[in-house]
Formats: C-alpha cells, structure tokens, sequence
C-alpha cells in the first residue's frame, strides 16, 4: 500500500526520481504549494478509491501525515 501512496505523491506532486519521501511536506518541499496540495488529494482519493473528509485535506502536510490520514480510510499495512 506504501507503493500506491508513493505513487500518488509522484503524479500528484509532479515528482522525478529520487524522492526522498519521508521529507516531503507542504510549502517545504519544492512544487508543494496550494495548487499542488489539491491535485496530491485528487491523486491520493484516485489511487485508493476514498473521498477524504475537508479537515483531513487541511491536515495533509506531509508524507508521514498522508499515511496515518489514508489509514483512516483504506487498508494500510
């Protein structure tokens, strides 16, 4: 599942190879800005076939955060 998350990082974000994904966070991160931050959600809910709630779409701010929000709604190991 870590894999389907780092791929929705990689589209949403617009990230080339190598990425330090445990670093990433928003407005820390190169290209994370608010623009950016919404295409990440599109392609997180793409890619697990959840609808996040708004106060998890403001709480997404980094990679670390992104795994304990999609634990919420999908399967996670």
């Amino acid at each position: 599942m870590e894999k389907k998350l780092q791929n929705a990082f990689t589209k949403g974000l617009g990230l080339s190879p190598p990425i330090d994904f445990p670093s990433l966070a928003f407005a820390r991160s190169e290209g994370w800005d608010s623009i950016a931050h919404m295409k990440l959600i599109a392609a997180i809910e793409e890619e697990f076939g959840i609808m996040m709630d708004t106060d998890d779409v403001l709480a997404l701010s980094s990679y670390p955060v992104a795994i304990d929000i999609v634990k919420k709604y999908a399967a996670f190991p």
